[in-house]
């Protein structure tokens, strides 16, 4: 039976100065720097071969695209956009540690979100979606390989989700530029909606 590849990759890195706070969907391009590390990375190691490239629409994952996969017209969708921080956005967690509904948020509690953004149930059944939407438009055309250029949250939501190994977010962590590839089995996606995550990229020559 055919299976199906999946590459995530953590868009390239954007400015120091934005270091520490969270930046969700504020679009902010990828720095100087990042994109050089981009172009060394795809230089001395290997990014999987692809049919299909996906993209969230913000400029730190469309540049990563077309510094990777500069022959493919990336797909953007809207729903790879990382977590909406709302009202928290560029801020650090020093400048909101005396917001109660900020500590809660940390402490995972379900209700909590930023103001004006998402909580973190809205964030997965978001992502999670258009997740479960990519697999079965890729077991429908007959394409049997994609590639997904997000952000590291994102990527290590969904890695927790459906990835096997099973492991928690926090530990798919990755560098920018670098990410995994997943193997879906049709069966074992239909009966469990789970992922084999077989590899990280990108791979040494």
């Amino acid at each position: 039976m055919q299976s199906y590849l999946i590459h995530f990759i953590r868009h390239g890195a954007i400015a120091d100065t934005l270091k520490g706070k969270y930046i969700g969907t504020t679009d902010v391009p990828l720095s100087e720097q990042g994109r050089e590390a981009l172009r060394e990375l795809d230089s001395k190691y290997i990014y999987p071969g692809t049919q299909v490239v996906f993209t969230s629409p913000l400029k730190r994952c469309t540049e990563t695209a077309s510094i990777i996969y500069p022959q493919q017209n990336a797909l953007v969708i809207d729903q790879l956009a990382e977590c909406d921080f709302g009202e928290w956005e560029n801020k650090t967690a020093d400048e909101l540690k005396g917001d109660k509904c900020f500590q809660d948020w940390l402490a995972g509690k379900p209700d909590a979100k930023p103001p004006k953004g998402e909580s973190g149930a809205e964030f997965t059944e978001r992502i999670c979606l258009i997740f479960e939407q990519i697999v079965e438009g890729l077991m429908k055309t007959g394409n049997t390989e994609a590639v997904i250029i997000t952000h590291g949250g994102v990527i290590m939501t969904l890695l927790s989700v459906y990835g096997l190994p099973k492991a928690k977010p926090f530990e798919w962590v990755m560098d920018n530029g670098f990410g995994y590839s997943v193997r879906i089995n049709p069966m074992l996606w239909q009966r469990d909606k789970v992922a084999e995550v077989y590899r990280k990229i990108p791979v040494m020559d």
